[in-house]
C-alpha cells in the first residue's frame, strides 16, 4: 500500500520530490534519445552500418517503456484506494486517459512486428516517433491546446466554416478565371481547391495566375488567409489565457476547502501538491494564494 502510493507519487511528478525529478529526467532523456535514434535509423547509410546497435537500443527502450507502463497501471490504483473498488477505478482512469494511451503507443510498435511480421519498416518508424508525445506528461501545452479548442469550439467552428467558404469561393473563381488557360492546375473546382488551400494557409499558392483577374483573386485569397490566421490566433490566445485562469481558480477553490478547518494534514498536502503539478502552478503563486487566504498567517504548505 505504502509502496504503491510512493511509486504513484514518483511517476505522477512533483518538482519538490527529488526521486520524482530524477525519474522525470530519465524518462525525458530516453524519449529524446529514441527520437534521435528513429531519425538516424531512417538514413540508409547509417542504418546499414549501425542497425544492430539501433535494434539493441530499441529492445532496451521497449523493456523500459513496458515496465514503466505497467508500473503506472499498478500504482494508479493508489489514487482511489480509500474508495470501494478504488484500485481498479484508478487503473481504468489511467489506461483510457490521454496519457495512458500515449504510454501504450510508446510500446506498441515493437510488438506489432510480431503480430504483423511483414509490416512496412517506415510505418513502424513513424509509430515509434510518436513516443515524443510522452513528453506531454511533463509539459501540458498539448493538452492545454486541446482543452482550449474544446472550450472555444463554437468560435473555432465558426472560423473553420468561414475558411471552408473562402476556400470553395476562391477555388471556383480561379477555375472560371484560369481553367481554360491552365487546365493542368485548374481543370475543375475540386482540383482548384488544392491551390486555394495552399494560398489561404501560406499566403502564396503553388501556381502563379496568368490573367489580371487571376492575380486579383490570388491576392484576395492570400489576404483572406492572413485574416483567418489572425482570427484563429486570437481565439487560441484568449482561450489559453482563460485555461490558465480556470486552473488557478480550481486550485484556489481546493485550497479554500482545505483551509476551512485551519488544519492541513499530510493527505491534504499531498492532494494540493498533486494539483499544483497537474495545473503547473508555481510555488510563488501558491504562496501568494496562501498569504491572501490567511492574511499572511500561512505562506507555505
Amino acid at each position: 500500500m505504502i509502496a504503491k502510493q510512493r511509486v504513484f507519487e514518483i511517476l505522477d511528478g512533483s518538482s519538490k520530490d527529488s526521486a520524482s525529478r530524477i525519474c522525470e529526467l530519465v524518462i525525458i532523456s530516453i524519449v529524446v534519445l529514441n527520437v534521435f535514434a528513429v531519425l538516424l535509423d531512417s538514413v540508409p547509410e547509417i542504418h546499414q552500418k549501425y542497425k544492430n546497435y539501433f535494434a539493441s537500443f530499441e529492445l532496451l527502450s521497449v523493456i523500459f517503456f513496458t515496465f514503466e507502463y505497467f508500473l503506472r497501471v499498478w500504482s494508479y490504483g493508489a489514487k482511489y484506494d480509500s474508495d470501494k473498488g478504488g484500485s481498479w477505478k484508478g487503473r481504468k482512469e489511467y489506461i483510457f486517459s490521454f496519457y495512458g494511451l500515449i504510454d501504450f503507443v510508446a510500446t506498441m510498435p515493437y510488438y506489432l512486428q510480431f503480430i504483423f511480421p511483414g509490416m512496412d519498416l517506415r510505418v513502424l518508424r513513424v509509430l515509434r516517433m510518436l513516443r515524443i508525445l510522452k513528453l506531454t506528461h511533463y509539459n501540458s501545452a498539448l493538452q492545454d491546446l486541446f482543452m482550449a479548442i474544446i472550450a472555444e469550439k463554437r468560435a473555432f467552428g465558426s472560423a473553420v466554416f468561414l475558411v471552408t467558404i473562402a476556400t470553395i469561393v476562391s477555388a471556383s473563381l480561379m477555375y472560371f478565371a484560369e481553367g481554360s488557360l491552365q487546365p493542368e492546375h485548374f481543370s475543375s473546382i475540386p482540383k482548384s481547391i488544392y491551390w486555394a488551400v495552399i494560398t489561404i494557409s501560406t499566403g502564396y499558392g503553388n501556381v502563379e495566375p496568368i490573367t489580371n483577374i487571376g492575380w486579383i483573386i490570388a491576392a484576395l485569397t492570400g489576404f483572406t488567409g492572413v485574416c483567418m490566421a489572425a482570427i484563429l490566433t486570437g481565439i487560441v490566445a484568449s482561450s489559453f489565457s482563460n485555461q490558465s485562469a480556470r486552473k488557478r481558480a480550481a486550485f484556489e477553490g481546493q485550497l479554500k476547502l482545505v483551509l476551512v478547518d485551519e488544519v492541513v494534514d499530510e493527505s491534504e498536502k499531498r492532494l494540493l501538491r498533486m494539483l499544483q503539478t497537474k495545473y503547473r502552478i508555481s510555488d510563488e503563486e501558491v504562496e501568494e494564494m496562501l498569504s491572501n487566504l490567511t492574511n499572511g498567517e500561512i505562506t507555505k504548505l
